[in-house]
Protein backbone atom coordinates (compact mmCIF):
# COMPACT_ATOMS: atom_id res chain seq x y z
CA UNK A 1 0.00 0.00 0.00
CA UNK A 2 1.65 2.91 -0.95
CA UNK A 3 0.26 6.72 -1.99
CA UNK A 4 0.48 6.62 -5.75
CA UNK A 5 -1.97 9.17 -6.83
CA UNK A 6 -1.00 12.50 -8.42
CA UNK A 7 -3.49 14.75 -7.22
CA UNK A 8 -4.95 15.30 -3.74
CA UNK A 9 -8.49 15.23 -3.34
CA UNK A 10 -9.83 17.30 -1.47
CA UNK A 11 -13.05 18.41 0.39
CA UNK A 12 -14.08 22.00 1.82
CA UNK A 13 -16.34 22.61 4.90
CA UNK A 14 -17.79 26.25 5.91
CA UNK A 15 -19.26 25.83 9.08
CA UNK A 16 -21.67 29.23 9.06
CA UNK A 17 -25.27 29.39 10.07
CA UNK A 18 -25.89 32.30 8.03
CA UNK A 19 -23.72 31.03 5.01
CA UNK A 20 -26.06 27.70 4.99
CA UNK A 21 -29.28 29.62 4.81
CA UNK A 22 -27.65 31.90 1.74
CA UNK A 23 -27.28 34.82 4.19
CA UNK A 24 -23.33 35.54 3.92
CA UNK A 25 -21.10 34.62 1.28
CA UNK A 26 -18.57 31.86 2.28
CA UNK A 27 -15.40 33.82 1.26
CA UNK A 28 -13.30 31.64 3.80
CA UNK A 29 -14.12 28.49 1.62
CA UNK A 30 -13.26 30.23 -1.66
CA UNK A 31 -9.96 31.41 0.09
CA UNK A 32 -9.05 27.50 1.23
CA UNK A 33 -10.29 26.70 -2.81
CA UNK A 34 -7.77 29.19 -4.20
CA UNK A 35 -4.90 28.48 -1.97
CA UNK A 36 -5.11 24.45 -2.08
CA UNK A 37 -4.81 24.79 -6.03
CA UNK A 38 -1.21 25.75 -5.64
CA UNK A 39 -0.61 22.20 -4.46
CA UNK A 40 -1.50 19.04 -6.54
CA UNK A 41 -4.66 18.96 -5.67
CA UNK A 42 -8.26 18.92 -6.85
CA UNK A 43 -11.32 19.94 -4.94
CA UNK A 44 -13.94 17.48 -5.05
CA UNK A 45 -16.24 18.24 -2.61
CA UNK A 46 -17.59 21.65 -1.18
CA UNK A 47 -20.08 22.67 1.36
CA UNK A 48 -21.33 25.05 3.11
CA UNK A 49 -22.87 23.77 6.29
CA UNK A 50 -25.01 24.79 9.75
CA UNK A 51 -23.13 24.75 12.83
CA UNK A 52 -24.50 21.82 13.80
CA UNK A 53 -22.47 18.76 16.10
CA UNK A 54 -24.57 16.02 14.00
CA UNK A 55 -24.18 18.13 10.75
CA UNK A 56 -20.32 18.88 10.89
CA UNK A 57 -19.55 15.15 12.06
CA UNK A 58 -22.19 13.58 9.04
CA UNK A 59 -20.18 15.43 6.84
CA UNK A 60 -16.87 14.64 7.98
CA UNK A 61 -17.43 11.14 7.65
CA UNK A 62 -19.21 11.51 4.60
CA UNK A 63 -16.55 12.90 2.93
CA UNK A 64 -13.56 10.46 4.36
CA UNK A 65 -15.73 7.20 4.51
CA UNK A 66 -17.75 7.56 1.65
CA UNK A 67 -16.03 9.90 -0.54
CA UNK A 68 -13.01 8.78 0.62
CA UNK A 69 -10.84 12.06 0.04
CA UNK A 70 -7.09 12.70 1.27
CA UNK A 71 -7.78 15.93 3.03
CA UNK A 72 -10.57 17.88 4.21
CA UNK A 73 -10.47 21.33 4.95
CA UNK A 74 -12.79 22.96 7.27
CA UNK A 75 -13.50 26.33 8.00
CA UNK A 76 -15.43 28.45 10.88
CA UNK A 77 -16.53 27.23 14.13
CA UNK A 78 -12.86 27.33 15.98
CA UNK A 79 -13.65 30.05 18.80
CA UNK A 80 -15.43 30.54 21.60
CA UNK A 81 -18.85 31.11 21.03
CA UNK A 82 -21.60 29.08 22.19
CA UNK A 83 -21.97 27.71 18.23
CA UNK A 84 -18.40 26.92 17.38
CA UNK A 85 -18.47 23.68 17.49
CA UNK A 86 -16.22 22.36 14.91
CA UNK A 87 -13.47 20.77 17.42
CA UNK A 88 -16.63 18.87 19.41
CA UNK A 89 -17.47 17.35 15.89
CA UNK A 90 -13.94 16.68 14.67
CA UNK A 91 -12.83 15.03 18.20
CA UNK A 92 -15.64 12.68 17.59
CA UNK A 93 -15.11 11.39 14.28
CA UNK A 94 -11.29 11.59 14.14
CA UNK A 95 -9.24 8.28 14.71
CA UNK A 96 -6.10 10.15 15.76
CA UNK A 97 -5.34 13.37 16.56
CA UNK A 98 -2.27 15.99 15.43
CA UNK A 99 -1.66 17.75 17.91
CA UNK A 100 2.02 19.31 16.17
CA UNK A 101 -0.32 20.66 12.82
CA UNK A 102 -3.29 22.84 15.62
CA UNK A 103 -0.39 23.91 17.55
CA UNK A 104 1.80 25.45 14.57
CA UNK A 105 -0.77 27.21 13.19
CA UNK A 106 -1.92 28.42 16.47
CA UNK A 107 1.96 29.74 17.04
CA UNK A 108 2.15 31.39 14.07
CA UNK A 109 -0.67 33.33 14.51
CA UNK A 110 0.27 34.07 17.44
CA UNK A 111 2.61 36.41 16.21
CA UNK A 112 -0.12 38.41 14.78
CA UNK A 113 -3.05 38.84 16.90
CA UNK A 114 -3.24 37.67 20.67
CA UNK A 115 -6.85 36.40 20.11
CA UNK A 116 -5.25 33.33 18.34
CA UNK A 117 -4.60 31.80 21.58
CA UNK A 118 -8.19 31.15 21.82
CA UNK A 119 -8.61 29.14 18.87
CA UNK A 120 -9.58 25.49 19.37
CA UNK A 121 -8.60 24.34 16.21
CA UNK A 122 -8.07 20.70 16.00
CA UNK A 123 -6.26 17.95 13.32
CA UNK A 124 -6.38 14.56 12.72
CA UNK A 125 -7.08 11.88 10.67
CA UNK A 126 -10.12 9.32 10.10
CA UNK A 127 -9.37 6.35 8.38
CA UNK A 128 -6.98 7.77 5.42
CA UNK A 129 -8.10 11.14 5.34
CA UNK A 130 -6.36 14.23 6.77
CA UNK A 131 -8.87 16.37 9.00
CA UNK A 132 -8.29 20.18 9.57
CA UNK A 133 -10.08 22.72 11.20
CA UNK A 134 -9.33 26.40 10.32
CA UNK A 135 -10.33 29.54 11.48
CA UNK A 136 -13.34 31.16 9.94
CA UNK A 137 -12.09 34.61 8.70
CA UNK A 138 -10.45 34.80 5.08
CA UNK A 139 -7.16 35.97 6.52
CA UNK A 140 -7.05 33.45 9.25
CA UNK A 141 -7.73 30.57 6.82
CA UNK A 142 -4.79 32.56 4.56
CA UNK A 143 -2.56 32.91 7.58
CA UNK A 144 -2.73 29.36 9.34
CA UNK A 145 -3.24 27.10 6.16
CA UNK A 146 -0.04 28.42 4.91
CA UNK A 147 1.68 27.68 7.74
CA UNK A 148 0.58 23.62 7.09
CA UNK A 149 0.43 23.99 3.01
CA UNK A 150 4.25 22.51 3.20
CA UNK A 151 3.63 19.40 5.15
CA UNK A 152 0.23 18.65 3.61
CA UNK A 153 2.02 16.12 0.80
CA UNK A 154 4.37 14.19 3.54
CA UNK A 155 1.63 13.87 5.77
CA UNK A 156 -0.81 12.60 3.22
CA UNK A 157 1.83 9.86 1.65
CA UNK A 158 2.39 8.87 5.29
CA UNK A 159 -0.99 8.86 6.11
CA UNK A 160 -1.46 6.40 3.16
CA UNK A 161 0.89 4.18 4.20
CA UNK A 162 3.88 5.16 2.04
CA UNK A 163 6.95 3.17 3.30
CA UNK A 164 9.92 6.08 2.03
CA UNK A 165 12.24 6.88 4.77
CA UNK A 166 11.26 10.02 6.11
CA UNK A 167 14.86 11.49 5.77
CA UNK A 168 15.14 10.58 2.31
CA UNK A 169 14.76 13.19 -0.31
CA UNK A 170 14.58 12.91 -3.57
Amino acid sequence: MGYIKNMITVGILTMSDKGSKGEREDLSGKEIEKMILSLPAEVKAYEVIPDEIPVIKAMLIEYSDKLGLDLVLTTGGTGVTPRDVTPEATKAVIERELPGMSEAMRAESLKKTPNAMISRAVCGIRKETLIINLPGSPRAVRENLAVVMPALCHAIEKIKGSATECAVRP
